[in-house]
């Protein structure tokens, strides 16, 4: 219920956000451009005429969905659109109408509970014993049915867990709060019980503390991660890596894709010894829109693709399960300025740099909090240092960081040692060229 109210929300703020665009559209003139922070007007009458019955419809549709939100009332059915569309498909999915009929029960057929801490086994309605004894407590109407003390009802089956079973284990030892759902799988004849619980709030530790072993960064796209590792003076060490997910697929395939891509990058990050990883901080919530790309399906599909919400949740919580920090950094011009500044260096005659790989470098400098650029300006002539480019990769205590420049051996001139004072003494004033000037060293 708590997310199909979330998605509703979403919902009118999608539409109040599709309202806002094409009335900002409208009120411009025809065929006026737009500029980057704001869309310009539609590019015909036709067009025009159309948006504004388009207008009208996501009015009334708002007002509609407002009426259920404040009335609490939500449209759903569990697994309804997928198996819907199985209905009406079943030689193409190889099922009966009753094999179908069993699936369309079966989700509906479930018993979830949340856990709840100082309660016995963490768990009050659903106990599961560190043995795999499962007990349900039952209602009051249904308390004839127990067969155990307390009005529980234990299932003869035991229950183990291959994933995470330690961890579980010492949840209901601490009595620890852990929800259970027990559902049916048709496919298999099985019943299964599902355990979850969620983690501590994630610890908080110094920035430079966490960068000090470098820092890898994460250009989050459609259907890979591209990463490269940098060290603690904002230079890329190795190769970029890449960590490819599928996301065509149903929900859980989806989700599996991009647990699995996550699994790969932290176990890399572990190999390296980089205790940091930096990620765009994203959200296309207010792009996704038709009416602010107008006709740009490409691009919309693009960004709609991309699992942001899904993946930064995936890898916040994984990486405290890995004791490594996630460092969120602002997603502005991290492309744009990584292809300028980067793309081109880092290309070899062996090493392809994409425009991606070159935007993961931008991100962990931005992490690490150096500018994107790779150079300064020159300093100005002066008589100890002419014109030259300096780095700022490295700390201003780094030694070493400015570069200076050889030395010259004593023999290859006359100038006398360091340690000796040179001064001049000027004699008459000297009209003739070539005249001789007369030097006094004093030692």
């Amino acid at each position: 219920m708590r997310l199909a109210r979330r998605c509703q929300a979403a919902h009118l703020r999608s539409l109040e956000a599709g309202i806002a665009a094409i009335a900002h559209r409208l009120a411009q003139p025809i065929g006026a451009k737009g500029s980057k922070k704001a869309p310009g007007g539609y590019r015909s009458r036709r067009e025009w005429h159309a948006k504004t019955r388009r207008l009208h419809v996501l009015t009334d549709r708002l007002q509609r969905e407002r009426v259920d939100f404040e009335a609490g009332r939500v449209h759903v059915v569990r697994d309804g659109k997928r198996l819907l569309t199985t209905r009406h498909h079943l030689a193409a999915a190889q099922l009966t109408e009753t094999q179908w009929r069993e699936r369309w029960q079966a989700e509906r057929w479930f018993l979830q509970a949340d856990g709840e801490s100082g309660k016995r086994y963490g768990n009050e309605t659903i106990q599961l014993t560190p043995d795999g004894q499962v007990s349900i407590k039952l209602p009051a109407p249904l308390a004839h049915l127990a067969n155990a003390g307390h009005g529980r009802y234990v299932l003869a089956a035991r229950v183990c867990f291959a994933h995470r079973g330690q961890e579980w284990a010492d949840r209901v030892e601490a009595n620890r709060a852990v929800a259970y759902r027990i559902h049916l799988e048709v496919a298999r004849g099985r019943w299964y019980l599902t355990a979850s619980w969620q983690h501590q709030p994630t610890t908080i530790i110094p920035l430079q503390a966490a960068l000090a072993g470098g820092v890898i960064g994460v250009d989050t796209n459609a259907d890979h991660l591209a990463t490269w590792r940098l060290d603690g003076h904002g230079n890329p060490i190795g190769n970029p890596r890449r960590f490819g997910y599928d996301l065509s697929d149903a929900a859980g395939h989806r989700d599996a894709q991009v647990r699995h891509a996550l699994t790969r990058l932290l176990h890399w990050a572990r190999e390296c010894g980089v205790a940091a990883i930096a990620i765009e901080d994203l959200d296309f919530a207010h792009d996704k829109t038709r009416e602010k790309h107008g006709r740009n399906k490409r691009f919309r599909r693009l960004i709609s693709g991309m699992p942001t919400g899904r993946l930064r949740a995936r890898l916040t919580s994984m990486a405290e399960g890995a004791g490594i920090s996630v460092i969120a950094v602002d997603p502005a011009y991290t492309s744009r300025w990584g292809a300028q500044h980067w793309q081109n260096p880092l290309t070899s005659r062996t090493r392809q740099t994409t425009r991606h790989d070159a935007a993961a470098v931008a991100i962990a400098r931005r992490a690490q909090q150096y500018p994107i650029r790779r150079r300064t300006p020159p300093p100005p002539h002066d008589q100890s240092d002419r014109v030259g480019h300096r780095s700022i990769q490295a700390e201003p205590c780094a030694a070493g960081r400015e570069e200076s420049r050889h030395r010259t051996p004593d023999h290859a001139h006359d100038a006398p040692s360091p340690d000796t004072a040179r001064t001049r003494e000027t004699s008459a004033p000297n009209t003739v060229r070539g005249a001789p000037v007369q030097l006094t060293f004093t030692g």
